[in-house]
């Protein structure tokens, strides 16, 4: 008796492209695809068979559980002596009045205003100024540790982590020693760009290289804590650097297991050195998306950050390998919205993340930074269904 496909195995022997079909078949039998399968992906695959077989994935890992946390952001400056060429947010030092700098009792004023409110996570990141050392965040993250307790600190990028080692003079490990007694807990994902050296020279080239950036979450993983990571896409980039940096992300990950979850993130042209360098379409993000999902098979979370993408095209990841979009997050973020991200008000409330998760026909899911779940709202309904989250 003939056995029946399933959806997913008739979409791959369908498939006109053997070398495509040849992949298809490695990832339902949950074998790992090697670089050139993932060059291959990017080159020929078309984004309905990506998408069907990153949605395999997704839901074969998490069914339609869809994750969120309730967090809010600080950034400390946007003054940086670093000049990247995709970044709107940022104002050199020489050109510092255009800019700002919080004190670190202003920065635990902007903690005090969510007491009363269930938040879990703190993430605190932004530009490297040469005043903000070691000590100041340390005594920040002391200050803010203090006050709330409960609260997880997620904070600085290898960017501001390696400008603030080598001007205290301390080793990496030691300098994250300093910030994990302070109250540090875990790392975000930014500043990683693109690894390879022949990009980074063209649009970063004077902050810490890829081994650096490795090596900072390497030690922090080390030590216990835990990181994310990403991936800055859609410009200067051709197909085989995003494997190249994906490749080097699994191999860590295969190394330390550290790493909650992938964010890949979209380059927008708005206000920068690089306004001249086209933005990707829809349909190339849903393709990155998705092969990121399918390349990544040692993270258990890929991450789509609503506030670049849109509220619908967040919701249109959800299909194609995303599991989860990020959190509330607090309107006083700018490093997207300066740079002409979808949402210029980058901010929702639990019920309008909820609604548009449920609105994608998924499970909304409340976790915290680890992952550990909070709360199920897959039978919680309000009073007042809001007519509208979308764009």
């Amino acid at each position: 008796m003939m056995q029946e496909h399933t959806p997913i195995q008739s979409i791959v022997s369908n498939t006109s492209n053997k070398e495509l079909q040849l992949i298809g078949e490695k990832i339902i039998n949950n074998q790992r695809i090697n670089f050139n399968d993932g060059v291959l992906l990017f080159e020929k695959a078309s984004l309905p068979y990506v998408g069907a077989l990153a949605n395999f994935v997704r839901e074969q890992k998490h069914g339609d559980k869809t994750y969120f946390n309730r967090n809010f952001h600080i950034e400390p400056t946007n003054i940086c002596v670093f000049n990247c060429k995709f970044c709107s947010y940022s104002r050199l030092y020489a050109h510092k009045e255009e800019g700002w700098e919080l004190s670190i009792d202003d920065m635990l004023n902007i903690v005090k205003k969510y007491d009363d409110q269930p938040v879990t996570e703190v993430h605190i990141v932004g530009g490297v100024h040469p005043k903000m050392n070691l000590h100041f965040f340390a005594d920040l993250l002391k200050a803010i540790h203090a006050h709330r307790p409960d609260l997880h600190l997620k904070g600085f990028t290898p960017v501001e982590l390696d400008y603030m080692f080598r001007k205290a003079k301390v080793s990496v490990e030691e300098g994250m020693k300093i910030l994990k007694d302070a109250g540090l807990q875990s790392l975000p994902g930014g500043g990683a760009e693109i690894f390879h050296p022949e990009i980074r020279q063209q649009i970063c080239e004077d902050k810490v290289d890829a081994e650096g950036w490795l090596n900072i979450h390497k030690t922090a993983h080390t030590l216990g804590m835990h990181s994310n990571a990403t991936m800055l896409f859609g410009h200067i980039e051709k197909y085989w650097h995003r494997v190249d940096h994906m490749e080097k992300l699994r191999q860590l990950q295969d190394e330390t297991n550290g790493f909650n979850t992938f964010i890949p993130l979209k380059f927008r042209n708005k206000d920068n050195d690089m306004s001249h360098v086209p933005e990707t379409s829809v349909v190339e993000d849903m393709r990155l998306y998705a092969i990121a999902r399918l390349y990544m098979d040692n993270f258990n979370h890929i991450k789509a950050y609503w506030p670049m993408l849109g509220r619908q095209n967040a919701q249109l990841s959800l299909s194609f390998g995303v599991n989860d979009l990020d959190g509330t997050i607090d309107d006083t973020t700018k490093i997207y919205s300066m740079a002409g991200s979808e949402e210029q008000t980058p901010s929702m409330n639990t019920e309008q993340l909820v609604t548009l998760i449920k609105q994608a026909k998924r499970q909304p899911v409340e976790r915290d930074t680890l992952y550990n779940v909070i709360k199920d709202y897959s039978n919680v309904a309000w009073n007042e269904t809001l007519s509208a989250v979308a764009n």
